[in-house]
């Protein structure tokens, strides 16, 4: 492997990404899919924060938008919205709950996404008053200790050591997690957000590889070049302000998945030549090379 970060051409990227997203939008798009909530559900409320933070911990090898859309008709069926309330969850049967999960499509893995989910919601119902506000403040608001916190609680389940919150707990999930909290939450009192990388997957790789802020020469796993990518967002945002305050990776996070989804997504494999290229809002930026990904390997030479 031979890579280098070009921090310097990120540093001028990730404020015209954040800009034309919040503006035109990138390819014509701005809303994510999380953006939508479910009908009757009030923005910051205890129902919002287990709609965002159930859904978001199986979005894992999905399709955001089916997922998130799904999750919206879960929630929305009266039938199965007791799945968003962890004291129901509780106090439901396992075989249950995998049942009124595949209702509307919301798990594609039945038994593991059931499980996630279960485990998820139970935790914040014995251990946090079934609030997820609990955990935050029990954590002071602080995002790397959040962060730590998911990764390290657990509890016994038959005399063995048990994750609290199975996936919530991951590299891509934990941030994304925290980045929905403040966007589309509204908890805006979490505090060293500038140190939570961003949360890398294939948008976020491809959109970063083809705009050569990482660039060279690799082929292996996808993950393996998960490293470079944080590292790469992290120093691209140093010196960079928007709306009056420091700009930070989990910034960059929604402009470039949609720069990938409706742009990168379709560049061709070997020459990196792009359909889109001539109504792109950063073009300029477009490396030639093979940028070739799938949902488990990269193939690099730019």
């Amino acid at each position: 492997m031979t890579i280098t970060i070009d921090s310097g051409k990120g540093n001028k990227l990730a404020p015209k990404l954040h800009q034309l997203f919040s503006t035109v939008g990138i390819h014509g798009n701005k809303e994510m899919p999380e953006d939508i909530a479910p009908k009757g559900l009030h923005q910051g409320s205890l129902e919002h924060i287990m709609f965002i933070t159930l859904t978001v911990s199986i979005d894992y090898q999905r399709d955001a938008i089916a997922l998130w859309k799904n999750s919206r008709k879960t929630f929305e069926d009266p039938n199965t919205a007791y799945l968003f309330d962890p004291k129901a969850l509780h106090e439901t049967q396992p075989s249950v709950i995998r049942q009124d999960m595949q209702k509307h499509g919301l798990s594609k893995k039945q038994h593991k996404d059931a499980e996630i989910w279960r485990t998820v919601g139970v935790t914040f119902y014995k251990k946090w008053q079934a609030s997820p506000l609990n955990f935050l403040a029990d954590c002071g608001y602080d995002a790397p200790e959040i962060l730590l916190r998911l990764r390290s609680d657990s509890h016994l389940y038959n005399n063995k050591p048990r994750q609290d919150y199975p996936y919530l707990r991951g590299n891509k999930i934990g941030p994304l997690w925290l980045r929905m909290l403040r966007d589309n939450v509204g908890i805006s009192n979490i505090k060293n957000l500038d140190n939570v990388p961003i949360p890398v997957d294939i948008h976020i790789a491809r959109a970063t590889l083809s705009t050569g802020i990482v660039r060279g020469h690799y082929s292996g796993s996808l993950e393996g070049i998960f490293e470079e990518i944080r590292k790469a967002w992290f120093d691209s945002v140093k010196g960079t302000a928007i709306h009056g305050r420091n700009m930070i990776a989990l910034d960059v996070d929604e402009p470039l998945w949609h720069l990938s989804k409706y742009g990168c997504t379709y560049r061709d494999k070997s020459s990196g030549d792009c359909p889109k290229f001539n109504t792109c809002e950063v073009n300029g930026y477009c490396v030639k090379g093979r940028v070739e990904i799938d949902s488990s390997t990269v193939s690099l030479d730019t």
